[in-house]
């Protein structure tokens, strides 16, 4: 692709497997690395051309077995390590890889490592052409953006922290989760299936009725004065109006920020006197499992606690959950609370989309700080876009008759991600969930997956382990065959849990998108590619396409090989977030300082010697900013003759 008014970045190493010197991408034969196994089946071999152009060049794999390469090429055992084929039996604790099996790489969006370098090499080459190429091929924008794809900096010492992407760019996220779809034929394709947390009751949208719901509250919001820039704080639960009121004000400019609907009246009141919404939108409860929390009550606690801060909002809009509670049995403020459905429904079902810039803002997520004060988290329009449809895409090799579960709630930044925006971007029917996971029993999930057929469960270690203590006999009662892709966000999920998920839930023929990625990152940075990778029980495996990560140390020197130290960014990516609400010197002394020059994510990271990357949690608690020194705790843990980073 052609790149559009920025001179390529230099090209980066890319950290291979068994590279004993990491080296230029473009030095490497693209039809590598080609996978193999041994005689007995098991042993995993890669085998890579190099270009040696008949030069001695020192660029070798580690444990090269020369005598079994022809002279072009080099043969690596991967550590001696032990493979499973998907599909073909459980993986065991002796088995240290799980290779993708040919049917399913032969279906997949990347069906080889090949492929992936291709597409890797290019975006690192290249980003301005790889992304702008993406962008104007599979989004809509009402004017292009100007020669300039990109701008950034990411080093303190040369002035002000600056991301942009495909800024002067107009676009509108809502007009290509729907119109677009739309117009491409979806009008009929299921966009949302809903489940209640109480077994029996459900709802569908379709493309063309969810645009109708949202056209409806976009012009309601209009009414009561919501302009474009205008902060809307969302309070509400998994109900279908969730995603309806995100899309809602995407469509019409307003920034939302939607606040998980556990968090206290404090929380929320923080929230509120940070952004100053025009709006709140709530329901008046909600069912998890079987306890009913009132969040009408935490809502309205939270408004008297900001106007006492000198931050009040005149418009509650509240929506009757009338399986948690009826209106009736509902407090109320005459003059400020509204019900959703005395008025939203009255308006008409179209309404004009608000064109907005690239670089203008979308939402707001806060996330806990250190200092006790909640981030505001702030995400722009057009590289988000583009960068949550495409992890979206590949991260789970999306296909249109796929049916996609994210456990995750909106409230967090895997809801808007992948709930909401990245799922509808590509035009996905997304399953919602209300309740809890095992209400009524810890079969549930199984049982919804075969009710609607899910085909991607993406959900939390977390949830996995305690899915797990429960037992086998919950999963294997129902039939799950649908499952085609299974992920795991929100921590480093555990070998053994990754074997249970992989073995007991995917029946030993689904891989697992093992996702690392943050609030601030916008989308997925290091994560497999089904189809592409053998993956290692544990590990986030590789980079995504645009991703440079790097390990540093304490003094912020690049680590090579086998290593363990800080995880940094080197240069920035279209879903990156741009500043902390009101505080960019935060941003800047947060993210940025620590290590100048990088974006530091805050976690740690081991990188085995096959180049695999290992998460190892936060480092935020023992980082001295001013003087970038590690405190090393004394717990270590390790992993199959593989150490994590001892934090």
């Amino acid at each position: 692709m052609k790149s559009i008014g920025i001179s390529p970045r230099p090209i980066i190493p890319l950290i291979l497997p068994q590279l004993e010197h990491r080296y230029k991408i473009s030095r490497l034969n693209h039809r590598l690395p080609l996978l193999h196994l041994d005689g007995a089946g098991r042993s995993l071999l890669l085998m890579a051309s190099l270009n040696n152009h008949n030069h001695n060049h020192n660029h070798h794999f580690r444990h090269a077995d020369s005598t079994a390469s022809p002279p072009s090429s080099a043969v690596a055992k991967i550590s001696h390590l032990k493979a499973v084929v998907l599909g073909d039996a459980p993986a065991s604790e002796e088995d240290d890889v799980v290779l993708p099996s040919h049917d399913f790489s032969r279906q997949a969006l990347v069906p080889s490592q090949q492929k992936y370098l291709e597409m890797y090499k290019a975006s690192i080459e290249n980003p301005a052409g790889f992304w702008s190429g993406i962008a104007s091929s599979e989004f809509y924008w009402k004017q292009r953006w100007g020669d300039q794809v990109y701008s950034e900096n990411l080093d303190v010492r040369r002035g002000n922290i600056k991301i942009e992407w495909f800024k002067g760019g107009i676009t509108n996220v809502c007009y290509n989760c729907l119109d677009r779809n739309i117009d491409a034929g979806l009008a009929d394709k299921i966009a949302l299936y809903w489940e209640s947390n109480e077994p029996g009751f459900d709802a569908t949208l379709t493309y063309s009725q969810l645009l109708q719901r949202v056209c409806q509250l976009a012009n309601y919001l209009k009414s009561v004065g919501v302009r474009k820039g205008d902060a809307v704080v969302v309070y509400l639960p998994m109900l279908m109006e969730l995603p309806i009121t995100m899309l809602a004000c995407s469509r019409i400019g307003a920034v939302h920020s939607v606040v998980f609907a556990g968090f206290s009246s404090e929380s929320l009141a923080q929230r509120i006197v940070d952004c100053k919404p025009k709006v709140v939108i709530t329901c008046n409860a909600v069912k998890r499992g079987p306890k009913t929390v009132f969040l009408k009550d935490i809502v309205d606690a939270a408004l008297i606690d900001s106007a006492n801060k000198g931050i009040s909002v005149d418009v509650c809009l509240t929506y009757e959950n009338q399986l948690a509670l009826k209106r009736e049995k509902t407090k109320w403020k005459e003059g400020r609370d509204i019900w959703w459905e005395d008025v939203v429904p009255k308006y008409p079902t179209s309404s004009d989309v608000e064109w907005v810039d690239a670089e203008d803002p979308l939402f707001l997520l806060y996330t806990s700080g250190s200092t006790g004060k909640p981030k505001g988290v702030l995400h722009t329009t057009g590289g988000y876009m583009v960068y949550t449809a495409t992890t979206f895409k590949y991260a789970f090799d999306y296909k249109d008759s796929d049916v996609y579960w994210c456990t995750a709630d909106c409230g967090w930044i895997t809801g808007h991600s992948y709930v909401t925006y990245g799922p509808m971007l590509n035009g996905a029917t997304v399953l919602l969930y209300e309740g809890a996971p095992s209400y009524p029993d810890p079969g549930r999930c199984w049982d919804i997956v075969d009710k609607y057929k899910v085909t991607i469960f993406y959900t939390a270690p977390t949830l996995v382990r305690s899915l797990m203590r429960d037992g086998d006999e919950y999963v294997t009662r129902y039939s799950r065959k649908s499952l085609r892709v299974l992920g795991s966000v929100g921590e480093p999920i555990n070998p053994s849990a990754w074997r249970w998920f992989f073995n007991v839930v995917g029946g030993s023929r689904c891989p697992i998108s093992d996702t690392w990625w943050q609030t601030e990152t916008g989308g997925f940075m290091i994560t497999p590619l089904p189809g592409a990778w053998p993956q290692k029980p544990g590990s986030a495996t590789f980079p995504f396409f645009g991703i440079q990560p790097v390990i540093v140390d304490e003094k912020g020197v690049e680590l090579g090989g086998e290593c363990s130290g800080y995880l940094c960014v080197k240069s920035s990516w279209p879903g990156a977030f741009r500043t902390l609400y009101g505080d960019h010197e935060r941003y800047e002394t947060t993210y940025f300082k620590p290590f100048p020059g990088y974006y530091f994510t805050g976690d740690g990271c081991s990188r085995d010697k096959d180049g695999y990357h290992w998460l190892t949690g936060r480092v935020d608690d023992v980082i001295n900013v001013s003087v970038q020194k590690l405190l090393w705790l004394v717990l270590s843990t390790r992993l199959k003759g593989r150490a994590y980073m001892p934090l």
